[in-house]
């Protein structure tokens, strides 16, 4: 039987071996630029903490797709996910990180009741397409915005809010960072992100802008974030509108992934659904909860999987290889720790570039389609805010939906939504 699967499938050992280790290649940036995020100055949190808890994700959520969703996906904290925890919930509503996990968490628990239940078929075909696009699209530019703000082309101004920044030595190298990575990337280098950080932290290190490390080498460090979350104090009427932001940002981002690759790689059932959906999206939502219990971002399924798949990766065996892989930079904290923020920077940039070519897909010809969509995508970064951006697509959406005649398209549960967005608004924003 495993060898009629195998034939079937088009796969071997050495094939799925290959395969884990082309997509860790192309995730392994998350290892250096999740830590450099949620580890900001002014967060609290410490560096070595975050990156042991990233890395032990990124293991145990990955082994546990390949062994029990049997699917060739990698899992990671989501791009996007932290800038929101650090960005939005720490710097601009001020929540102490313990409390902050504790939200991850409590996202996790309800994300797992949804996916265990038919609530998640119903919300998933509950959002427009146009809104999952959107929201994908803005926390692009959100992303895009931080990196240039990291590489210092993007500085503060009290009058314009924002204005360009100094075109410095660390501007130039970021600069040139980004051009490499772009230049690895059209030669579908499986190492373009990694080449780029580890390119500009060498140049910068040459020239004396950086400190090398007293070791190279560390244990993990299980002290520092792991297993601090403050659950009961994530418990308040407040911050709901954050733990239905992280909620809907990771199902939006997972059920994309493993549709969209799934779809584009024939990793489909006989009725054209992807396989094992229901499997992915419930290894999916406990990675979001222990992401809390380990002391990270929210985890998700990595869009980065289809450089494996592409390369041959069919089984759960290559997410088992691909998590293997991830075993040694537990102990890289000292290395990881001396890359500037301007070396991860372009990653921010070119992320946020993959996230906004859904556009193409929309036809913005009518006024009220195109508004919910501009909504949720402006309203992300300029309010440094991945909820304002869901809490006012939603409104827009069906506000413009029932102006415009179009009121069968809306279904019971996104009437739903919508109520809850507008309280939500009205107890955050009222007077």
């Amino acid at each position: 039987m495993a060898q009629t699967k195998q034939t079937i499938l088009k796969t071997d050992l050495k094939t799925e071996i290959t395969a884990g280790i082309t997509t860790f290649l192309t995730m392994a940036y998350i290892v250096v630029v999740n830590p450099s995020i949620l580890a900001t100055e002014g967060t609290g949190m410490a560096f070595s903490g975050v990156l042991t808890a990233t890395v032990l994700l990124c293991f145990t959520m990955t082994m546990l797709m390949g062994l029990y969703a049997k699917l060739p996906f990698a899992v990671a904290p989501g791009m996007g996910l932290n800038a929101f925890f650090t960005f939005t919930l720490i710097f601009n509503h001020k929540i102490p990180w313990p409390i902050a996990l504790g939200l991850t968490f409590w996202a996790g628990v309800v994300f797992v009741i949804i996916s265990v239940t038919p609530l998640r078929e119903m919300i998933a075909s509950a959002i427009p397409h146009s809104l999952r696009v959107a929201l994908s699209s803005g926390i692009g530019i959100f992303l895009a915005f931080i990196g240039l703000k990291n590489i210092g082309l993007i500085s503060a101004n009290p009058a314009t809010l924002v204005q360009l920044g100094t075109i410095d030595r660390k501007a130039v190298l970021a600069i040139g960072g980004f051009i490499l990575t772009v230049w690895l990337l059209k030669r579908k280098s499986p190492i373009a992100f990694l080449g780029g950080i580890v390119a500009v932290t060498i140049a910068a290190a040459a020239l004396g802008m950086i400190q090398m490390p007293t070791e190279l080498f560390s244990a993990p460090d299980f002290s520092s974030t792991f297993m601090k979350m403050d659950i009961m104090g994530a418990l308040s009427l407040s911050f709901v509108p954050a733990i239905i932001s992280i909620l809907f940002t990771d199902l939006f981002d997972s059920i994309s992934t493993f549709v969209g690759v799934s779809q584009a790689t024939g990793l489909v059932d006989e009725k054209g659904e992807p396989k094992n959906l229901r499997q992915g999206l419930l290894v999916d939502s406990i990675a979001t909860l222990f992401s809390g219990v380990f002391g990270t971002s929210a985890g998700t399924a990595y869009i980065e999987s289809s450089a494996g798949i592409e390369a041959g990766g069919r089984t759960g065996m290559t997410s088992v290889v691909t998590a293997l892989c991830f075993l040694p930079c537990f102990f890289l904290a000292p290395l990881v720790a001396m890359i500037p923020a301007y070396a991860t920077a372009p990653v921010l940039v070119i992320v946020g570039v993959f996230m906004l070519r859904g556009i193409a897909t929309l036809d913005l010809s009518k006024l009220e389609d195109a508004i919910p969509v501009l909504l949720t995508m402006i309203m992300i970064p300029l309010t440094f805010s991945i909820t304002q951006g869901i809490l006012w697509g939603f409104t827009s959406y069906t506000i413009m939906a029932l102006i415009s005649g179009r009121r069968k398209e809306l279904k019971p549960m996104m009437i739903g939504l919508t109520a809850l967005s507008i309280f939500l608004l009205w107890m955050e924003h009222g007077r």
